[in-house]
């Protein structure tokens, strides 16, 4: 087996490696300060961003739930690799060749993680279903793709192909690419029968599955042929990589828009998606084979910035029934969303790739254009199903109705389809305010909180609790030697401004060079666990004061494990400044009220000391202590001069 990679060699991953364009993959980001960055944070679920990016220091870290870490450990817990699969990616991503302590050049074939060869299988697959649609063999699926009106550039943009009859074209093909029968059977590609294994798509196109960071993870395959007695769609089934519930078709390509437009339009198939994206409809994903659900929703808040400050989620459905059962399944995850969110029916029934190719591009922008709010199609689905020509059946409508008038959060929309319901029903605003009224109590036990209820995720500046897992508070008495630290008083002027000078000695620590270095490393900080992140300062020296990826990770590893998350949060909360001038001027400031009070405790000592003696008895002693404190004020005043 390879040896372990260079340390030098992950410094300089890690240092070449630009975290902001890494999380960008995975999260929508946005400024937050100077050289700060914010989005909802991948790991938990979230309505406010705090998840806090640092490029210059390397390091990101979540004021909601704590998770922290460098860019390795944002690849490690995003794709669930190892560190050394995490480091091989980065590494590639820059084009930067890993060292390995025994001289080899990483492991071999059968040592490198299974999901890297899963990806190196599916990209193969892929290049491989594209190469096949341009052969004579495909000419049935090009005549598909061409009846729907999609040409050459169209399946060249997503990536279209197409699966050749016969049983075993793609098995020979990853077989010639050295993968084995046993890495093949993990991959969702083929069946197995009793003679071994086979293609699981055989005479269909071929949809390529992409998750959020581009990499190919499963396949949709069409039906063409009359005698495939397959469904009509066949989809890889579940895999290491390929989990239904959590992909979205068109995801790769539609998260820049999701996120500038602040839309996302869910549609039923890849060829609405297709559609969709070609008739100006950019921001249009699809599920795969399954309703759109938690996991879906997840992904969609972190691309909006779900934030409660706009945005909107647009479901399109088929008129039937099954659209409208779809719609409402939508319906009951809306709660989920502080987004807006709308369904957009055609009233003949057509999807978006038949309005397209029977309408054309603007027909299929007028459907999203004339949305409806989910509320009010779940509202109107459920009278349907009652005889509002009678009292019995207006009444029991009513019932129905209004818990899903209730639901609505906005509470000066609420009132208003209130009103409208009572215009459709035939029945007093004031009854069917009533009835709201009811059920919104009855739902309120159980149900969601209500809006403006405080979030639970700590504030930039502050530490979470220890109830929550917060960095660098013990949550009561430790056994061992491990250290306990209580949470500073946030009203403490003196933990507040210990505080700030741990930021911009962490985030700046160019200012820490010449001079300032023997102050900053001689001052004393009276909060123990701002304390004990000094003294890893200290530990760690004045060396890399002029490196911060590499000055904050050995300030990381010196410092107490218990604050190593606190290190973090300091190393990313944005400072107080709009400009790299006004961000040098605060830094000067913070560390000179730092300086000045040291000061201002040593001039107590030594008050103190003067105080207790005699001038007569120790003439000299009197002098020194004169002219120290003499000096001490000069120096003072000297540090508020610069400031």
């Amino acid at each position: 087996m390879a040896g372990l990679i260079k340390r030098e060699d992950i410094d300089e991953v890690r240092q070449r490696t630009d975290i902001k364009e890494v999380v960008d993959g995975y999260v929508t980001l946005k400024g937050a300060g100077l050289g700060t960055y914010k989005g909802l944070c991948p790991f938990h679920d979230e309505r406010s961003p705090s998840f806090t990016v640092r490029p210059q220091v390397g390091r990101y870290h979540c004021f909601g739930c704590g998770e922290d870490g460098d860019v390795i450990a944002f690849v490690q817990k995003q794709d669930h690799t190892s560190f050394h699969e995490a480091l091989e990616k980065l590494a590639a991503r820059i084009g930067y060749e890993l060292r390995y302590e025994d001289g080899g050049t990483g492991p071999n074939r059968e040592e490198v993680g299974k999901r890297q060869r899963l990806l190196d299988a599916h990209k193969i697959a892929d290049e491989f279903f594209r190469a096949q649609l341009l052969t004579p063999g495909a000419a049935e699926g090009r005549n598909f793709l061409f009846g729907r009106g999609f040409d050459r550039a169209a399946s060249e943009q997503f990536g279209v192909g197409y699966a050749p009859q016969g049983w075993d074209a793609l098995l020979k093909h990853l077989r010639g690419r050295g993968f084995t029968d046993q890495e093949l059977k993990l991959t969702g590609m083929f069946s197995e029968g009793n003679r071994g294994i086979y293609d699981r798509f055989r005479g269909r196109l071929i949809w390529p599955i992409r998750d959020i960071a581009g990499d190919t993870i499963g396949f949709g395959a069409r039906k063409l042929y009359e005698d495939d007695q397959g469904p009509k769609y066949l989809n890889t089934p579940e895999t290491t990589l390929y989990k239904k519930s959590q992909v979205l078709y068109g995801i790769d390509l539609a998260k820049r828009s999701i996120a500038k437009d602040r839309q996302l339009v869910v549609v039923e198939g890849y060829t609405d998606v297709m559609a969709c994206h070609l008739a100006g409809i950019p921001t249009a994903v699809a599920t795969c084979g399954t309703a759109f659900g938690t996991e879906h929703i997840k992904i969609a808040r972190r691309l909006l910035s779900d934030d409660g400050t706009g945005g909107e989620v647009i479901f399109t459905f088929d008129g039937d029934a099954a659209g409208q059962k779809a719609a409402l399944r939508a319906f009951e995850e809306d709660q989920r969303f502080t987004a807006q969110t709308y369904v957009a029916v055609e009233p003949t029934g057509a999807d978006p790739c038949d309005l397209r190719q029977s309408r054309g591009d603007a027909a299929v922008r007028d459907l999203i254009a004339t949305r409806r709010p989910l509320f009010e199609f779940a509202i109107k689905a459920t009278l349907r199903r009652h005889n509002l020509d009678t009292v019995e059946g207006r009444v029991a409508a009513l019932r129905e109705s209004a818990p899903v008038v209730a639901q609505i959060r906005d509470a000066a929309i609420r009132p208003e389809y209130a009103r409208e319901l009572a215009g459709w029903l035939g029945i007093s605003v004031e009854d069917v305010s009533r009835a709201v009224g009811v059920a919104m109590k009855r739902a309120a036990p159980g149900g969601p909180a209500a809006p403006g209820t405080p979030s639970t995720a700590g504030a930039p500046g502050q530490m979470p609790s220890a109830q929550a897992g917060g960095p660098g508070v013990a949550a009561g008495p430790t056994s061992g030697a491990v250290p306990s630290y209580q949470r500073p008083d946030p009203r403490d002027p003196v933990a507040s401004m210990e505080r700030q000078a741990l930021e911009v000695a962490l985030q700046e620590s160019a200012l820490l060079g010449g001079g300032i270095w023997e102050r900053f490393a001689a001052a004393r900080f009276v909060t123990p666990a701002f304390q004990a992140v000094h003294d890893a300062m200290r530990a760690s020296g004045p060396g890399l004061i002029g490196e911060p990826l590499r000055w904050v990770e050995q300030v990381m590893h010196e410092v107490p494990e218990p604050l190593r998350p606190l290190v973090s949060e300091l190393a990313v909360v944005p400072l107080p400044a709009s400009t790299a001038e006004a961000v040098q001027k605060y830094c000067k400031d913070i560390l000179s009220r730092l300086f000045e009070l040291q000061i201002t405790r040593v001039k107590a000592d030594k008050m103190g000391q003067l105080q207790r003696l005699d001038p007569a008895a120790n003439p000299e002693d009197f002098q020194r202590l004169n002219r120290e404190l003499m000096m001490l004020e000069m120096e003072r005043r000297a540090l508020r001069s610069d400031a």
